[in-house]
């Protein structure tokens, strides 16, 4: 697919947030537009979490997706970018590993989440955080084990260069593929990096949890988890713990 060119701002509370309510008030926004900020005041990340960023230490942009009809292959969606930005970073010379269901790792330290919100019935905005620039000091501030193209190569990258003219390209790609043949296009891709794959794991969403051996994924991009009583079992959301 074709995206739009960035709209750029120095500061925004929210990509995804900032996006869901002008598509909301203004359904015109074409297909493949683009929000990106240098800044978020109030980023968010899956199951409430937030997402700091600093001036230009981070890539945050948000698209919008319209016209969607395979909303079954929706749990695939955030594979394909997770896909998209482990191409990009792996262009650099990074080993990236792809969680189930939207983040990257390296070293088993996050460099990259997804979050995909539905603003429409038929429209999807989906919200894209890359740490690029961000420092040693800054990661270790955050709640979890994080990393960033600066940390693991001791480099510096325009986090605008990045974006549009490394990752848009990619990232088009297989999202034209998710959109023709859903998670089947993707699944080489996704195994080929796949953390925790033939691994315990732990999995929940709230209360509820789940414990056992990460098989593999179905045809939609659903997580397939073989428990210890020998049940095999389906999960389509969730929380995934090594």
């Amino acid at each position: 697919m074709q995206f739009q060119p960035p709209e750029w701002h120095d500061r925004l509370t929210s990509t995804n947030t900032v996006l869901c309510d002008r598509f909301l008030q203004d359904n015109s926004l074409p297909d493949g537009f683009i929000l990106a900020a240098h800044h978020q005041t109030s980023g968010r990340g899956r199951l409430g979490r937030s997402w700091k960023t600093s001036d230009s230490k981070n890539l945050t942009f948000s698209f919008l997706l319209k016209s969607i009809n395979n909303f079954h292959q929706i749990t695939a969606l955030p594979m394909a970018v997770a896909i998209s930005v482990a191409s990009a970073l792996e262009y650099h010379g990074l080993n990236v590993q792809t969680k189930w269901p939207n983040d990257l790792l390296i070293k088993k330290r996050k460099i990259c989440g997804i979050l995909a919100e539905r603003p429409h019935p038929s429209s999807i905005v989906v919200g894209v955080g890359v740490n690029i620039n961000m420092t040693l000091k800054e990661a270790s501030s955050i709640d979890q084990p994080a990393t960033s193209f600066f940390i693991e190569t001791g480099r510096k990258l325009s986090v605008q260069s990045f974006l549009e003219h490394l990752l848009l390209p990619i990232l088009g790609d297989w999202i034209r593929k998710w959109r023709i043949d859903g998670f089947s296009a993707l699944h080489g891709a996704w195994l080929d990096r796949c953390f925790n794959l033939g691994q315990q794991i732990e999995i929940g969403d709230g209360s509820r949890r789940k414990i056992g051996i990460l098989t593999g994924f179905g045809s939609a991009g659903q997580l397939k988890l073989l428990e210890d009583n020998g049940q095999q079992v389906e999960i389509w959301s969730g929380d995934l713990r090594a």
